[in-house]
C-alpha cells in the first residue's frame, strides 16, 4: 500500500495518518477515507453517488454531510474553494483532488520525521486569520487578536439561509480545535447559547480534536436539548421522510402477505364456511394494519436514529415503541368506532399495548442488528442487511410470541374476536385451530398465527426500513 506526498503533505492509507510537516493534522475516519478516495481517483473528477458508496457504504447521510466533510478537509489542507490547490468542486457532478504534484512511494519506507517542538499527534488550527462575512453577505479574511468572541458571535446568531448555518457550523469546528472546554466556559450564558451549545454538540462528531458537550449540569439542558433535536431533524428530514415511507410500505406488503396467506388456509380447510373471497378482504386488512404500524414505528425509529447518537440502541426501542403506540391507538380507536358507526357491535380490542409491545420489539432487534453504524442512518448492504432483517424479525416474533400467551392477539386474532362476535360472519379462525387439534381457536392457534404476523412484519418493516435511494 502506498502513500502520497503533495505540497508539505504526506497521507498514508496504511498508518491512517495525514501529516504537514511532520505534524499530524486529525481528521474523523470518513473525511480520512474521504481525502484518500479523491486522491486515488486524482485523475478524474468523482461523482458524488461514487464517493457514497465508497465512503459512506453503510450509512445513508445527506448532502450537506458530503459538503460539511469536504469544507472539512479543505480547512485541514488550507485549501481555498474560491482558487483551489488540492479540491474543487465540479459543478452538478462532485469533486476533484487537483494537485499535480503527487507522489507515491512504499509506505514501508522510513517516516518523516516530526520538527523540533511540535511533536507527531499535535493539531494545529490556523487561529491568525478567521473566515467571516462582511454587510454584502460575502465571506472575508479577518484578523483576530482573540479567536474565540468572532467564533462564538458566528454560532449565536440567527442564521438566515442554508449559506450562513454552514458559516456556522464551519465556526463550530474551528472552536472544537481551539479548545471545546474554553469554548462552553466562554460561551457560558450569553444570548442564544442554547442553540450554541447544541450546535457544538452536533459538531463535536466531525471535528477529530473535539471534547465533550455535555447538557445535563449545563445552562438550560431542556432549551439545548429541543434545539439539538430541531437542528439534527432538520439536517435530516429528507432522509428520515423516506426511511419512514419504505418501513411503511415494507409494513404494508408484509401484512398483505400475511392476510393472503391466512385468507387462503381458512379458505381451503376442511369444514370452513369461507370461500375464496375471503383472501383479498383479508389481504387489505392485513395491508391497512401493516401500513399503518410501520408507519408509526417507521416514523419513530428513523427520527429516533436521526436525534440520538450517544445511546443510540436505548433511543430507538423508546422512539420505536412510542411510535408503534400512537398507530397501535389509532387503529384501536378506529376500528372501535366502525363496528360501533357500522354493524351496532361493541369489542374490546386491542391495539395501543400491542403497538407499544411490537415498536419496542422492533426498535431493539434493529438496534442491536445496527448497534456499530456511527455517522448517519444505517444502510446495510447484502448479507448484513438480511442480518438486519432476520434479528429485527425474530425480536418482533417473539413480543407476539408474549402478547399471545398474555391473551393479546395481533391482526388475526382480533379479526377473530370480530368474527365471532357478529352474525353469520365466515372469517372467523376456528378452522384453522381444528388444523392444529384444538377445538376453537385456541392458545396454541393464537401463538402461531401470532409470531407469524410479527416475525413478517419485523422483515417488511426492516427491509423497507434500510432500502437505500
Amino acid at each position: 500500500m502506498p502513500r502520497y506526498s503533495f505540497d508539505e503533505f504526506v497521507l498514508s492509507p496504511r498508518r491512517r495518518l495525514l501529516l504537514r510537516g511532520g505534524s499530524e493534522q486529525p481528521l474523523i475516519p470518513r473525511y480520512f477515507d474521504l481525502l484518500v478516495f479523491l486522491v486515488e481517483r486524482r485523475h478524474e473528477a468523482v461523482h458524488r453517488r461514487d464517493i457514497f458508496d465508497r465512503v459512506w457504504n453503510d450509512v445513508i447521510v445527506s448532502d450537506s454531510a458530503l459538503s460539511q466533510a469536504v469544507r472539512t478537509i479543505r480547512r485541514t489542507l488550507g485549501d481555498d474553494p474560491r482558487d483551489p490547490r488540492f479540491i474543487r468542486t465540479v459543478a452538478r457532478h462532485g469533486y476533484r483532488f487537483v494537485c499535480t504534484d503527487v507522489r507515491e512511494e512504499d509506505d514501508d519506507g522510513a517516516w518523516p520525521p516530526a520538527p523540533e517542538g511540535e511533536p507527531a499527534g499535535a493539531a494545529a488550527v490556523d487561529v491568525d486569520v478567521l473566515v467571516t462575512r462582511n454587510v454584502d453577505g460575502d465571506r472575508s479574511p479577518a484578523v483576530a487578536a482573540d479567536p474565540f468572541d468572532p467564533l462564538l458571535e458566528r454560532i449565536t446568531r440567527v442564521a438566515t439561509d442554508p449559506a450562513e448555518e454552514e458559516d456556522q457550523r464551519e465556526a463550530a469546528e474551528l472552536l472544537h480545535g481551539l479548545g471545546t472546554a474554553e469554548a462552553l466556559r466562554r460561551l457560558d450564558s450569553r444570548p442564544g447559547h442554547a442553540f450554541a451549545r447544541a450546535l457544538l454538540r452536533d459538531t463535536r462528531w466531525d471535528a477529530a480534536e473535539a471534547g465533550s458537550v455535555p447538557l445535563i449540569g449545563q445552562p438550560a439542558p431542556l432549551a439545548t436539548a429541543r434545539a439539538l433535536i430541531r437542528l439534527r431533524l432538520r439536517r435530516a428530514s429528507r432522509e428520515v421522510a423516506a426511511r419512514w415511507a419504505g418501513a411503511s410500505m415494507g409494513g404494508g406488503l408484509a401484512g398483505a402477505i400475511a392476510g393472503a396467506l391466512g385468507g387462503l388456509i381458512l379458505a381451503i380447510a376442511p369444514g370452513s364456511a369461507a370461500s375464496l373471497a375471503v383472501v383479498p378482504v383479508l389481504a387489505l386488512i392485513g395491508a391497512g394494519c401493516g401500513a399503518t404500524g410501520g408507519a408509526g414505528v417507521g416514523a419513530g425509529l428513523s427520527a429516533a436514529e436521526a436525534v440520538v447518537r450517544s445511546r443510540r440502541t436505548a433511543a430507538l426501542v423508546l422512539g420505536a415503541a412510542a411510535g408503534g403506540g400512537l398507530a397501535g391507538t389509532a387503529a384501536e380507536w378506529l376500528g372501535q368506532w366502525s363496528l360501533a358507526a357500522l354493524v351496532g357491535v361493541r369489542l374490546d380490542i386491542g391495539g395501543s399495548l400491542e403497538g407499544v409491545v411490537i415498536g419496542a420489539a422492533a426498535g431493539l432487534g434493529y438496534g442491536v442488528a445496527t448497534s456499530g453504524t456511527q455517522g448517519g442512518l444505517a444502510g446495510p448492504r447484502g448479507s448484513r442487511r438480511l442480518r438486519v432483517a432476520a434479528l429485527t424479525a425474530a425480536s418482533c416474533g417473539l413480543a407476539a410470541l408474549l402478547l399471545s400467551s398474555a391473551g393479546r392477539p395481533l391482526v388475526g386474532g382480533t379479526i377473530h374476536v370480530i368474527a365471532s362476535g357478529s352474525d353469520g360472519s365466515h372469517a372467523a379462525l376456528t378452522p384453522l385451530g381444528r388444523l392444529l387439534g384444538e377445538p376453537d381457536f385456541g392458545p396454541l392457534s393464537s401463538a402461531i398465527i401470532g409470531i407469524g404476523e410479527g416475525v413478517l412484519f419485523g422483515l417488511g418493516l426492516s427491509l423497507g426500513l434500510t432500502r437505500r435511494p
